[in-house]
């Protein structure tokens, strides 16, 4: 059995700091979201990679690991998304245990009216607070972070 590797008192505050700014953050992002374009962020979040997908399409599967969900949450936010009619799912043509999720006409209009607010929130909430220097390192430790969790 290894010995516990504690966190030292820096660890610890840096610790703290991340998870508390990580939760004001992504509550500010959603609070915006759920007010100005009346959705959740992660239905915003589903929107925008069936967007950037061609044909503004995804295999369930495929949109479920872009989002980092599972596949009955997923399968219950596209059931609230297609009552809404910014998506709707279709039958793969090469899987017939696939199922396809598309971005509608009215969805893709959904999220262009969205985006601008929810830009601005991004840049208020995390951007406008921090400096180019800041800005930079935010994002490389990000990116090895990610590499490392992924």
């Amino acid at each position: 059995m290894t010995e516990t590797r504690w966190l030292n008192a820096d660890e610890q505050r840096t610790w703290r700091a991340y998870l508390n700014s990580h939760r004001l953050l992504l509550d500010a992002i959603d609070a915006q979201l759920r007010r100005d374009s009346g959705m959740p962020h992660a239905y915003y979040e589903i929107l925008v990679c069936l967007s950037d997908a061609e044909n503004r399409t995804l295999r369930m599967a495929e949109l479920a690991e872009a989002t980092r969900v599972s596949a009955s949450r997923l399968s219950h936010a596209i059931a609230r998304l297609e009552e809404r009619g910014w998506v709707c799912r279709q039958e793969c043509p090469t899987d017939r245990r696939g199922q396809l999720a598309v971005l509608t006409d009215e969805g893709f209009a959904t999220l262009a009216a969205a985006a601008p607010g929810h830009v601005e929130a991004v840049r208020t909430a995390l951007f406008d607070s921090l400096d180019a220097d800041q800005i930079r390192d935010l994002g490389e430790i990000s990116e090895i972070l990610a590499r490392h969790l992924a």
